[in-house]
């Protein structure tokens, strides 16, 4: 096999795994989306407020899943990973919670621009506004990233494959 048909192997090993692990990133992120938005919608409905923003959780994920993926590239809440699990895992969380949090700050003012609106305006509505929204979505976020940095992390402890055949494979009976 000649090198540059090794690296085109390679890259496409790479690119494979990214995708993999984009979606399962999506696919976690979607059901947890998924059921505060039902929640949302049960606790509006107790008001007769009809909320039908379903899709919102699935647009989150796949933006958030990409969003973490950056983060790991970067080497993001990579400082405490010699310690024990739990630090990294909401050391994880923390930091990018954070970085999540710059992105949505980011997004909402390219919207602002892009929809042509006065930026100042924006940004005192949405602080005056939003600040309680923007808390609790950020908790939730938080929250969901506990159990899914700490299944990373056993994953970088005990290789993908071993925590892979611990959720997913039959074990056998003693």
């Amino acid at each position: 096999m000649s090198k540059t048909d090794k690296k085109k192997g390679d890259l496409k090993k790479k690119i494979v795994h990214e995708l993999i692990e984009y979606w399962i990133n999506v696919c976690y992120l979607s059901i947890v989306f998924a059921a505060f938005t039902q929640y949302r919608r049960f606790v509006l409905a107790a008001y007769d407020i009809t909320y039908t923003n379903y899709w919102v959780a699935v647009i989150e994920a796949l933006i958030l899943a990409k969003v973490i993926m950056i983060g790991d590239v970067v080497r993001l809440g990579r400082g405490l990973e010699q310690k024990p699990l739990i630090y990294p895992t909401l050391y994880k969380s923390f930091a990018f919670i954070v970085f999540v949090g710059v992105f949505k700050f980011i997004e909402h003012v390219i919207m602002v621009l892009w929809n042509g609106e006065e930026i100042t305006r924006e940004l005192f509505e949405l602080s005056e506004n939003g600040f309680h929204e923007l808390l609790a979505n950020s908790l939730v976020v938080f929250v969901a990233f506990i159990p899914f940095f700490a299944v990373k992390e056993l994953g970088r402890m005990f290789g993908k494959d071993k925590i892979f055949a611990l959720f997913f494979q039959r074990r056998a009976t003693p």
